[in-house]
């Protein structure tokens, strides 16, 4: 059943920023030194008024992370943007009506997988564009429409996740759930007073010195930034550092953990994490490490918080029984999380938490969020070194999901500069100091609360619209 405040995709457009990174990051076996930013304009009209609004979203369209594969970096890179262009002529056509999470329900449900299958037609086996890449080029448009909406009403859009806005509850976007989600709407699972402040995670990357002797001379030295994983600590009050692990050199990953592990004791932070990104294919690898750990360093054991995805993304592929390891310690799905169908084959397979990112959309974030909580799993909003505008909206999910610990933000580490006119109006929400991240600086006035208007950046000519 329609309501008068329901909207339709009036008209998009689509805009790539290059980024160049201040440091390498790895993922898996990959080394990034650059990223293309994907942002959306997203004009939406409400019928029953007439009236228009405008929003905004943007994504990294990290190509290191959603598809590992064995071609080269440059092809998958030039697919991705290619595909990003169809899927915004495909929602810029695209006439669902309704509440801005039903039409982007509706438009991966029903458009976004027809248009991946399409692209993939005439392309080799081992260049098919994945799911995962396929929701990241749509994650930006989705937001877009999150905060049109949130705009067109003049309301923050976490105060229209409700039945006042929405025509569906849950159990319509949960099939044969009902007996979960009849009459219930996100709101039932958001924090109602959602804080201003999180703890911030810094990432510790596989190619990040933590010593001086671990210095190749090559560190960008007299930016003004740190280099050093002391100094970073120092400098931005940490208290809780994600450590990348290769997932296939035991030994290192070991010694990489056990050294980061000393230097928490030295200089009193509390909290650890683990991330092998997939890299693992038995349990025993990860089971391993904790043991030794618990065994000859229990303060760092003690320090880890969560494990983070060791095993490869593709679930339904690699349906690997992971209680050994989260009888040791909270596991969380990030790669593996498409969507909430993954998180529930992940919970049967003995996975504890979900690690959340809104670049995997908004909507899905928000359902995935809705059926973790409703079944007892934890939850994290993971980072994807959000600059500029999509760091606002990955702030606001973790704020309002109520995580285990705080938020992950890196972009400060690995392009801070790209996002310094972004900073000079949300100053707390771009740097990060005394270990938080503050956003109380976001308007309430509507949509994501960007302030956008203050916001002096030029964009590009748009690649469409």
């Amino acid at each position: 059943m329609s309501k008068e405040t329901d909207i339709q995709i009036k008209d998009v457009a689509l805009y790539f920023i290059p980024v160049k990174m201040r440091v390498p990051l790895k993922f898996g076996n990959q080394v990034l030194d650059s990223v293309t930013c994907a942002r959306a304009r997203v004009t939406v009209e409400c019928p029953a008024t007439g009236k228009t609004a405008v929003g905004w979203g943007e994504t990294p369209l990290s190509v290191g992370w959603v598809w590992p594969a064995p071609i080269s970096f440059d092809e998958r890179g030039e697919a991705m943007e290619v595909f990003t262009v169809e899927v915004a002529r495909a929602f810029s056509e695209f006439s669902s009506l309704g509440h801005a999470m039903e039409i982007g329900h509706d438009f991966i449900e029903t458009e976004l997988e027809q248009l991946q299958e399409k692209f993939n037609e005439n392309r080799e086996e081992a260049a098919h564009l994945p799911h995962l890449a396929a929701l990241v080029a749509f994650s930006l448009f989705d937001i877009a429409a999150h905060d049109a909406y949130g705009v067109l009403h003049e309301l923050p859009i976490y105060k229209t996740y409700n039945s006042d806005f929405l025509s569906r509850d849950l159990a319509a976007f949960f099939p044969g759930e009902s007996d979960d989600f009849a009459g219930k709407f996100p709101v039932d699972f958001l924090i109602s007073d959602a804080p201003k402040k999180l703890p911030v995670w810094h990432l510790v990357g596989g190619l990040d010195p933590i010593s001086e002797d671990e210095l190749t001379g090559d560190e960008p030295m007299d930016d003004g930034y740190p280099v050093l994983l002391r100094d970073w600590i120092s400098t931005d009050g940490l208290n809780c550092l994600k450590v990348k692990l290769r997932g296939n050199d035991r030994d290192w990953d070991y010694a990489r953990l056990k050294a980061i592990g000393d230097i928490c004791e030295e200089m009193d932070v509390d909290w650890l994490t683990t991330d092998f990104n997939c890299m693992v294919t038995d349990p025993a690898y990860v089971n391993g490490i904790l043991d030794e750990l618990k065994d000859d360093a229990p303060r760092t054991y003690q320090r880890i918080l969560y494990v983070e995805q060791p095993f490869p993304y593709d679930l339904e592929a690699n349906k690997i029984d992971v209680h050994s390891v989260s009888a040791r310690k909270p596991l969380f799905m990030d790669e593996s999380a498409h969507d909430w169908r993954f998180v529930k084959m992940g919970r049967e397979l003995g996975w504890t938490g979900v690690a959340l990112k809104t670049c995997k959309t908004q909507t899905g974030a928000l359902l995935s969020l809705c059926w973790a909580k409703a079944h007892g799993m934890t939850l994290m909003v993971q980072d994807l070194t959000n600059p500029m505008l999509a760091q606002i909206p990955h702030f606001l999910l973790a704020a309002h999901a109520g995580t285990i610990m705080g938020i992950e933000s890196n972009s400060m580490q690995f392009y801070p500069a790209a996002s310094l006119l972004e900073e000079a109006v949300h100053p707390r929400l771009f740097s990060r100091s005394e270990g938080i991240l503050d956003g109380s600086t976001l308007s309430d006035q509507g949509g994501f609360g960007y302030r956008g208007d203050e916001i002096e950046r030029e964009l590009p000519e748009p690649v469409f619209g």
